[in-house]
């Protein structure tokens, strides 16, 4: 096993005290779950993105899609048939739970089931405040605005 030593990071940074149980789950999470069922996620733009996840079997009312904070859910559970006689039984059918963890302001856009496979698209959505804003620079000095500051401050 190897370990991840992030104390560099931490003289250099401040606020990303959160990144060493963000990478600690991460690890733990691979493990738990044995890759299945197998997804992919892709940049689609600079701040969209898409999980495409196979979960051939599975209806859209198998699968519940819950995400919350920073947190997306996807669970398939599906419902009990008959049981059937396989000669051979190479396609898994087994319930699921995949844990996505999300960064700040990425919001999921839509899902869809398609072929087998399940589409979620994503988006980072900044809010306004948080956009990069220009400051202009004034050259000349207004002398109203200079009087009304002395007034208030009297």
């Amino acid at each position: 096993m190897r370990t991840l030593d992030l104390t560099p990071l931490f003289r250099s940074s401040v606020g990303f005290d959160h990144l060493a149980s963000l990478v600690d789950t991460a690890m733990q999470t691979d493990k738990n779950y044995g890759g299945y069922p197998p997804y992919n996620i892709e940049l689609c733009s600079e701040d969209k993105y898409k999980i495409t996840m196979a979960v051939a079997g599975f209806t859209d009312d198998d699968i519940s899609i819950i995400s919350e904070s920073n947190n997306l859910t996807i669970t398939g559970k599906q419902k009990q048939s008959d049981a059937k006689n396989f000669l051979h039984q190479g396609i898994a059918s087994r319930n699921f739970e995949r844990k996505f963890q999300l960064a700040d302001h990425v919001k999921v856009v839509d899902a869809r089931l398609e072929n087998g496979l399940l589409h979620l698209n994503l988006e980072r959505e900044l809010p306004e405040e948080m956009k990069p804003k220009k400051i202009e620079i004034s050259t000349t000095r207004d002398d109203k605005l200079l009087e009304n500051r002395q007034k208030k401050i009297a």
